[in-house]
């Protein structure tokens, strides 16, 4: 499977990463080619692929996806771009793997879906990259509530922190910019929070209120992309407007029954990337957190008196997701494997003829509940029922 890669920096990293390590961990039904690296500067391209292993560089994504020499097209840019590229990737009859959020409004995210499910009708797939599902921990909460460990879910909380824009001059960047972004906060680590409490708990979303907010409403111009960090030398620049959300807070109701309070923001001085997932039912708890990736925290309601209280299991054993395939028990894995995951399960979803997952029609859900999000906050908190 010849694989050509649209967007190289943060993304395109992690992505390149997974590409390269997923053949050399797993056995997989097709050898993944990493034939190409798709970007607008000739240079900086260049360098990328170079760095992370590609075969060539390319400035002409519509070129590339023309070819006949590539069978997947792995999309890692700002989500303006995802509907465009993707419907043509599709359109050509290439496998389709793209970046969360699906795209900038429930719109484009239609179109995507609609497209995605014509392609799968001819054998050709596409996934949404919510890589957080592939973390060992969240895979397994997934099979113990399935198993019936927290009985039926009363409480779904979820929460995902972090504080790289905690610094009022931490530069302008795309991701501040909603016609590049979508969204803050709430689309960039809310939409992670959102996917992860459907996955875990077998439920859907089906009405939302929420609150956004926006701390810092001006930051910085500084040449180059300071990606993650919030760092880049910018005291003293010009200022440009900040368009997008610092901080999400919502509530969600699902077809279960179940309740769901959820916050996400950028700006939780001293949380480098606490995503959390807590759900509470009638017999169990779990609760999860990502600064803490390799344990999940259970609680068994059954146990007898005296005996109950929360347990921490390492998810290290061989007979936990993923885990057989790379370490010594205990030694833990990190950020990066969930890419090496995707890849690995969206290869063989091809292979099987089946819909990888999360599908486009998944991520098409996210999409709505994001949208009813923030048509709550603009309309002072209101209710917002989700469709679909």
């Amino acid at each position: 499977m010849r694989v050509a890669m649209i967007g190289y920096a943060f993304m395109g990293d992690a992505h390149s990463q997974a590409w390269r390590t997923a053949p050399h961990f797993f056995e997989l039904p097709y050898q993944p080619q990493m034939q190409v690296v798709v970007g607008r500067n000739e240079t900086a391209v260049a360098a990328a692929a170079a760095k992370q292993g590609w075969a060539e560089h390319a400035t002409d994504w519509r070129a590339v996806i023309a070819r006949d020499d590539i069978d997947i097209v792995d999309i890692c840019t700002p989500g303006d771009t995802h509907a465009e590229i993707a419907l043509a990737a599709l359109a050509a009859g290439k496998h389709v793997m793209c970046e969360k959020p699906l795209a900038n409004s429930v719109a484009e995210a239609e179109a995507m879906a609609a497209a995605a499910r014509d392609a799968a009708a001819r054998g050709v797939y596409s996934m949404c990259g919510f890589t957080y599902r592939r973390t060992p921990a969240l895979t397994y909460a997934r099979r113990l509530v399935e198993k019936g460990f927290v009985g039926e879910i009363r409480h779904i909380r979820g929460q995902y922190l972090q504080d790289w824009l905690s610094d009022a001059d931490a530069p302008l960047t795309w991701r501040m910019d909603k016609a590049k972004a979508g969204s803050g906060a709430l689309g960039d680590i809310g939409a992670h929070s959102i996917d992860a409490a459907q996955y875990v708990s077998g439920q859907r979303a089906t009405g939302a209120s929420g609150l956004l907010h926006t701390f810092v409403t001006s930051r910085p111009k500084v040449e180059g992309n300071a990606g993650l960090s919030g760092k880049g030398g910018s005291e003293g620049a010009e200022r440009g407007p900040v368009t997008v959300d610092d901080a999400a807070l919502f509530t969600l109701r699902f077809d279960g029954g179940a309740l769901g309070q959820f916050e996400a923001s950028r700006m939780a001085l001293g949380r480098k990337n606490a995503n959390r997932l807590e759900i509470n039912g009638t017999r169990g708890s779990i609760a999860f957190d990502f600064e803490d990736m390799n344990s999940l925290h259970l609680y068994d309601g059954t146990a007898p008196a005296g005996q109950q209280g929360f347990t921490k299991v390492n998810v290290t054993e061989a007979a936990h997701p993923y885990t057989g395939n790379w370490w010594p028990v205990g030694h833990g894995l990190g950020y990066e494997h969930g890419f090496t995951h995707q890849v690995v399960d969206f290869l063989g979803a091809i292979a099987a003829g089946e819909q990888p997952t999360p599908s486009f029609d998944e991520a098409l859900h996210v999409q709505r509940v994001l949208d009813a999000i923030e048509a709550s906050s603009e309309a002072g908190q209101s209710w917002q029922s989700i469709e679909g």
